[in-house]
């Protein structure tokens, strides 16, 4: 029986997909047609996924006039309908990912992208087991300028970071409120919430969950959430990744585990330092940093983010319980060894960057990768590889990376690149207020 008939109240349904940017792309359709979209699914161009920050098509890609521009299908994931309790008549999101006519998976789409770096971990008999945390800013939208929102306690502005401060978390605590119950009804495991390092900042985060997939579909669905329970609230939220100059960047950092067959963590192995599979994974993420930087670092305001001495790491490095580094392995009982990848802005599509982790780590254990020691101390201090400075060098790098195209299906790395040179160009010929409203909402 379908998940509406328990659910009378629903009026309408969405349909959704995620782009390359990580853009909810879809349909509005009646109660009554929606069951419809269980059994048939819904039809759109194949390019839909391909679509630039502004949503127009790519001028060079070769899946718009050159080939047709043909429809694919869109077939319901495996997570069903999901409330949209930000809006305000009852209604019902069902995720569905595109597919071929003939029904095989289109390699362009995100989502299969990570479907099949975690088949690839499956038939090694593994299990990767992923959370994230979602760092964002609540924002005062409404003049000229961006602002922190005003304290809905108080009716002040509280300039300045407040790091874990109970204190701004009260200020805004119906806003919270609202945001886990809507979390619940959604089945998004939003646990601890803080106060971050910038004006109006906060982080939640997601636990650990045995599928990359659900992981990824948690961050997806709460990146639109939050913004919507925001707006109900007289306030923005944004994930992009440098909203204000004078403070530090949106992350959306992952840790992971691998496990087995039987549940048990292959990382760990008693000792602080962890087992091989640990080191091997750490290897192949440092390895892939400088090539999968456009997947961490999508946008061209993600670049303002990764500068020194700003909670964002810069230096290609690996460390134990260590901040200032890209790569680290978290404090806390050995049993629970992992990789913390500390790279990706708040501002990337949460399938690409899991595959590309995910992928990466992956490319460590096939290969038997070893990494170099661990720093300690300042990584900010130290002469370390960087990671990419600038977009158009992490655009290069990534179309020319093998790395790449190891994990992502090469049509999904070649239509990125085209997105991100077509955006690049664009981009370049706006104001910076034109570049902070491009991304305020979008990301």
């Amino acid at each position: 029986m379908s998940w509406l008939h328990d659910h009378p109240e629903v009026r309408n349904v969405r349909c959704g997909a995620a782009d390359l940017n990580g853009q909810a792309r879809g349909k509005r359709v009646p109660r009554r047609f929606a069951e419809k979209l269980e059994t048939e699914g819904t039809r759109f161009p194949l390019s839909v996924l391909n679509l630039d920050i502004w949503g127009e098509d790519i001028d060079a890609s070769p899946m718009v006039f050159e080939t047709g521009d043909p429809d694919g299908l869109l077939l319901p994931t495996e997570r069903g309908y999901v409330p949209m309790p930000w809006l305000s008549s009852p209604s019902a999101l069902i995720p569905v990912w595109m597919h071929n006519e003939d029904g095989t998976p289109f390699p362009g789409d995100p989502r299969h992208a990570l479907a099949n770096v975690v088949a690839r971990y499956k038939a090694l008999g593994l299990t990767p087991v992923a959370a994230t945390e979602m760092e964002f800013y609540l924002i005062d939208d409404s003049g000229r300028e961006i602002k922190q929102p005003r304290s809905p306690l108080s009716g002040k502005r509280r300039p300045g970071a407040e790091i874990l401060s109970l204190r701004a978390l009260d200020a805004f605590d119906d806003f919270f409120n609202d945001l886990y119950d809507a979390c619940e009804v959604m089945d998004i495991p939003a646990e601890a919430a803080i106060s971050e390092a910038g004006t109006g900042q906060f982080e939640v985060n997601l636990e650990h969950v045995p599928d990359a997939l659900k992981a990824a579909d948690d961050a997806w669905l709460f990146k639109m959430l939050v913004r919507g329970i925001a707006r109900n609230h007289g306030m923005a939220a944004s994930f992009m990744a440098k909203p204000y100059d004078d403070y530090a960047g949106n992350g959306l950092h992952t840790h992971f585990s691998i496990i087995d067959d039987a549940g048990n963590n292959l990382m760990a192995n008693g000792t602080f330092e962890g087992s091989e599979m640990l080191a091997n994974a750490i290897a192949g993420c440092l390895q892939g940093i400088p090539d999968l930087a456009l997947i961490f670092a999508p946008h061209g305001n993600s670049y303002e983010r990764l500068v020194p001495n700003s909670h964002a790491p810069t230096g290609i490095c690996w460390a134990y319980e260590n901040r200032t580094a890209s790569i680290r392995v978290p404090g806390g009982s050995l049993k629970a060894r992992r990789v913390e990848h500390r790279v990706a802005g708040g501002d990337v599509n949460p399938y690409l960057f899991l595959a590309a982790v995910l992928g990466s780590a992956l490319i460590g254990i096939e290969d038997n990768l070893k990494p170099g020691p661990p720093i300690t101390g300042n990584a900010y201090d130290q002469d370390l590889p960087q990671i990419p400075t600038t977009w158009i060098e992490a655009i290069e790098a990534f179309d020319a990376s093998p790395i790449a195209r190891r994990i992502f299906d090469p049509m999904l790395v070649d239509n990125f690149v085209l997105t991100k040179r077509q955006e690049l160009q664009n981009f370049q010929k706006l104001t910076p207020e034109e570049q902070v409203n491009l991304y305020l909402d979008t990301v």
